[in-house]
């Protein structure tokens, strides 16, 4: 199965039930649907079709990787920012860092490759993944994600979605 809306009902929470929970919670956002986005690539040939012009914007990606010692991370960070695992996996205090395989990604956040997303903690919260995010967020009126699909984005204030972290209980530790 791909990682579209199509097949959101295979998922443990799907992203029609998300959304009726940012609802439930009061967390405003907006949502656009569009092509399957499985790529930065993927996703900058499109965004243009969505973005509001001159909102200070985080469009993201994001990693999800797991260490030796089989702790499993959520990495969000600003979608041109080049990354080292090396000094990722110091940056964390954790040994060598490896990309998690999906049925992984699937047990400990609920989705499928090409949907990775930091509304995927609030599946990872109770799989005890933890959860980093660029420091760039910090100073984005407005954070792009995926509702655990690859065929939906969300446009959410920042101070909706750190609301959002703090109702599922994820503590967001901040990378430089």
């Amino acid at each position: 199965m791909d990682a579209t809306s199509a097949h959101q009902d295979s998922l443990p929470i799907s992203s029609d039930a998300l959304l009726a929970r940012l609802h439930d919670w009061g967390l405003s956002y907006r949502l656009h649907t569009h092509v399957p986005l499985r790529t930065v690539e993927d996703s900058q040939a499109v965004e243009h079709e969505f973005m509001v012009p001159g909102e200070k914007a985080l469009r993201i990606k994001n990693l999800y990787l797991r260490d030796k010692k089989k702790r499993n991370y959520l990495v969000t960070l600003e979608q041109t920012r080049d990354i080292d695992l090396k000094a990722l996996a110091a940056e964390l205090g954790g040994g060598t860092l490896s990309f998690g395989s999906a049925d992984r990604l699937m047990e400990h956040l609920g989705i499928r490759p090409g949907a990775v997303s930091p509304l995927a903690m609030i599946n990872g919260a109770e799989s005890g993944v933890t959860f980093y995010m660029d420091a760039a967020a910090k100073e984005a009126e407005v954070i792009y994600m995926h509702p655990l699909v690859n065929d939906r984005t969300v446009a959410m204030s920042r101070a909706d979605t750190m609301a959002f972290f703090d109702r599922i209980g994820v503590t967001v530790h901040w990378l430089p």
